[in-house]
């Protein structure tokens, strides 16, 4: 009980309030009165606050994010609070997960916090915000089998909860949402099948390529038979042609491998081929 009425006492008078604060911390548009002792969980300020020249009797420290758009200054906000407090746990939602998952990265030292973040957005990816987290997706940088490398990771603010967020996008496009569709059983009734399945070609229609490959090819997509699957790539590569794909001077095809496919793998082939430009004759 002692140590929660502390706790209490941290988070209210010391962040929310800032009494007797020694350190400011300018970051975004905003300025945060706070203390170094409990700013120093934190590897990234610890460094920051041991670098950083000071004049006075207050530190003041500066947090560059010009190169880390996702860490948003509410989930900045949470990330900070949490140093002082687990309360901030509770001020994680569906819509700010991801701008805290990237705070907490940032700042260090807090694995219970991206934890939860993290869960959040997990629990977050719906037929509804699939959009946004594919655009997310697509900024990752990644290897051409989608997996990310050690090196690619730490090119991410996410660091390894980067390749976890595209795992968990993948497993929806491919399980989750023709499973959510009812893609197989509405083969039995043609007017829910059609609907679900132009929900799907939309949503596939936006996936990056080397992650449409991936889920038009793996076996756990499981939408029919190989010609069901070949069918629905090939729309999908249509509408992809008035879209993602337009303007990027190369052509997705898909082709149906007679006799079956390599094992554990799909008969359906995705592909992509830079188009050549025409060579012009000049007469002389």
């Amino acid at each position: 009980m002692h140590n929660e009425e502390i706790v209490h006492h941290l988070y209210h008078a010391g962040f929310q309030t800032g009494n007797y604060a020694d350190t400011i911390l300018h970051v975004h548009q905003n300025t945060y009165r706070l203390h170094a002792i409990v700013l120093s969980k934190s590897p990234l300020l610890a460094h920051l606050m041991s670098t950083s020249p000071q004049s006075g009797a207050q530190r003041v420290i500066y947090v560059q994010l010009e190169h880390d758009p996702e860490v948003t200054q509410e989930g900045f906000a949470i990330a900070l609070g949490y140093l002082y407090s687990s309360v901030s746990l509770s001020l994680i939602r569906p819509d700010n997960a991801r701008g805290v998952l990237a705070a907490g990265c940032l700042l260090g030292g807090m694995d219970e916090l991206c934890g939860y973040a993290y869960d959040a957005c997990r629990q977050s990816i719906t037929v509804e915000t699939i959009n946004e987290w594919l655009e997310f997706i697509d900024t990752i940088p990644s290897s051409p089998d989608g997996s990310l490398t050690p090196e690619l990771s730490l090119a991410s603010v996410f660091g390894h909860f980067a390749q976890r967020l595209r795992d968990d996008v993948f497993h929806f496009l491919v399980v989750t949402l023709p499973n959510a569709l009812e893609i197989n059983s509405s083969e039995s009734d043609p007017s829910q099948g059609h609907t679900s399945r132009d929900t799907l070609l939309r949503v596939f229609s936006l996936v990056p390529f080397d992650m449409f490959k991936l889920a038009v090819e793996s076996r756990a997509f499981e939408i029919g038979s190989d010609q069901t699957r070949f069918k629905f790539a090939k729309d999908v590569i249509e509408m992809r042609k008035k879209g993602i794909a337009r303007g990027h001077g190369a052509e997705e095809t898909v082709v149906l491998a007679f006799g079956g496919g390599h094992p554990g793998g799909s008969a359906v082939h995705v592909t992509r081929k830079i188009r050549k430009r025409p060579l012009w004759k000049v007469n002389s």
